[in-house]
Parts: structure tokens; C-alpha cells; sequence
């Protein structure tokens, strides 16, 4: 028996939404690489213009690239006239103490906070929090004179206490809620074969805490790392962090573009490779919980 039943074409309904998402779709890819090229523009600028040498560094030609490339820049801004070498190497001895001390100190209280219970606690954590809000400038003047009373050595030591200070906050914070997140009966049970606080620290919180401090340590780094206040207000020129030593890069009567954009990208390098290689770390601890409450 032969079918008169007729194909049933496909409806002109679901071929207008396939083509409507595909439209959505590479409407969306288009505006990213449109964000993409605006966020890369001002990176484009600096490695261009940091290649150039003295006779093309007129800004209106920033966008041309050069005609004669040359590391004449690079030179100066790295051992040459301007010589960031010795910068960069107290912004290493300023941002790697500061960063650690920070980092186990947050640490330690995020681990009171969370799972060793006191009267009290909350506050004391509100109290931790309101350290985030307090900005630099109104502190400067009242902490130059604790220094100077106290007669706290001067240099890169004043810069590493004032960054672990700060960076206290939100380290405790950070830690708080990842160790929240842990469950209970492991600090209950250390607690009844008789470990003592450190002992749970150590072995039981400590071999947990990884993505923690990849996230902890990222933001302090740069945080430190990027500083320009303290830097430029508690250390005297032969301390100063690379930061300080840049923004010194401009001459008097010319300014020398391309050492100055040299100088920018040495400055810049050690964030973008702690991004580059813990970056992916960085995303796991965020997802790991280190920012949940």
C-alpha cells in the first residue's frame, strides 16, 4: 500500500531562531574583540613607543610604528642613565616579606575567626573589616610620626610594615570565609586526640589552604607592587620601589618617551607574569570558595 503522506518540511519558525541565534552569537564574538582591542591599545602604545628611538618619540606619532627599531630605551631605563635595576630590586626586597608576613597573618586570624570560636568574634572581625575602608592619605601623617617616635627603622622596613598592616583586612577576610567552608568535625576531631591550636594550623588547615594563598598572595603582591604612596612618602630616594623611581623618569625640559615606556613595561612585567603563570590557580581558589561567606 503506498503512503500519500507528504514530508513535513521543516518549520520556517525553527530556521528564523537557528539564524537568529547564530546573528546573537557573532554579535557577541564582535564586541569582544572590540573590548579585547580598546583594553590592548594603551599596551600597544608602550611597547611601540618603547622601541622608537629618539627622533620618533613625538606622541602625535604614537599609533606609527617605528621606523628603525632599536632597545635604546630598554637600555637606559634598565642600567643607563635613568638605571631602574637597583628600583626593581627593592621593590623584590619590599613586595616578597611584605607579601608572606601578610599572607600567614591573615592566615592565622582567618583560622581564629572561623573554626576557634571566642566571645566576641564577630566584632572583632567588623573591626578587621573597617581596615579596608581607611584610605592611605589619612593615615600618612599619624603613622610618619609612630615611626619616627618609636624610632623604626627607616627604608624598606618602614614600607614592609605598612603593607602588612594593610594588607591584614583583607587577607582575614579572604581566609575567613575559605576556612568556613571547611567542614567542622576535622578541627573537632584533631581536637580530641588532644592537638593544640598550631598543631590543627599545621596539619589540618595548612595542607588545605593552597588555593587560598595562590589568591591571597596574587592580590597581595600586586597590591604592594603597585603602591606609589607609601613609597614615594616613607622611603627615601636610595629605597625607593620601581613605582616611584618611573614616575621620575621624566626629564626637566624633555621627556624621554621611550624610556619612560620602557620603564613602565619593567615595572609591569612581574604582575603580568605572576597572572600569566598563577592565573588559573588564581580562578581556582576563587571558585574553591576563598571569596564566599
Amino acid at each position: 500500500m503506498t503512503s500519500t503522506a507528504e514530508t513535513i518540511p521543516v518549520a520556517p519558525a525553527r530556521r528564523a531562531r537557528t539564524r537568529r541565534r547564530m546573528d546573537v552569537g557573532l554579535l557577541k564574538y564582535l564586541l569582544l574583540a572590540l573590548f579585547v582591542v580598546i583594553v590592548l591599545l594603551p599596551l600597544y602604545i608602550l611597547v611601540v613607543t618603547s622601541f622608537k628611538g629618539v627622533g620618533e618619540i613625538d606622541p602625535s606619532r604614537a599609533w606609527s610604528l617605528p621606523h628603525i627599531w632599536t632597545i635604546d630605551g630598554w637600555r637606559q631605563a634598565w642600567n643607563g642613565q635613568y638605571a631602574l635595576l637597583p628600583y626593581l630590586k627593592n621593590s623584590f626586597k619590599l613586595v616578597i616579606p611584605a607579601t608572606v608576613l601578610s599572607c600567614l597573618l591573615g592566615s592565622l586570624n582567618g583560622f581564629v575567626l572561623s573554626k576557634w570560636r571566642f566571645p566576641g568574634a564577630d566584632f572583632v572581625f567588623t573591626f578587621f573589616l573597617f581596615g579596608m575602608f581607611i584610605p592611605y592619605q589619612a593615615i600618612m601623617i599619624p603613622l610618619t610620626q609612630l615611626f619616627g617616635d618609636v624610632n623604626f627603622p627607616e627604608g624598606i622596613p618602614r614600607l614592609i610594615f605598612a603593607h602588612v598592616i594593610y594588607g591584614i583586612p583583607i587577607t582575614t577576610l579572604i581566609f575567613r570565609n575559605y576556612y568556613v567552608a571547611i567542614p567542622e568535625e576535622l578541627v573537632e576531631a584533631s581536637k580530641v586526640d588532644g592537638a593544640s591550636f598550631f598543631g590543627i594550623y599545621r596539619h589540618i588547615l595548612l595542607p588545605l589552604s593552597v588555593p587560598g594563598f595562590v589568591v591571597v598572595l596574587i592580590w597581595q603582591f600586586t597590591s604592594a607592587w603597585n603602591d606609589f604612596l607609601f613609597g614615594s612618602l616613607l622611603a627615601r630616594q636610595a629605597n625607593w620601589p620601581i613605582t616611584v623611581a618611573v614616575n621620575n623618569l621624566a626629564g626637566s625640559f624633555q621627556v624621554a618617551w621611550n624610556v619612560q615606556m620602557a620603564g613602565a613595561l619593567i615595572a609591569a612585567i612581574p604582575t603580568l607574569l605572576i597572572y600569566v603563570l598563577l592565573g588559573r590557580f588564581f580562578m581556582r581558589g576563587l571558585l574553591a570558595g576563598s571569596l564566599k561567606g
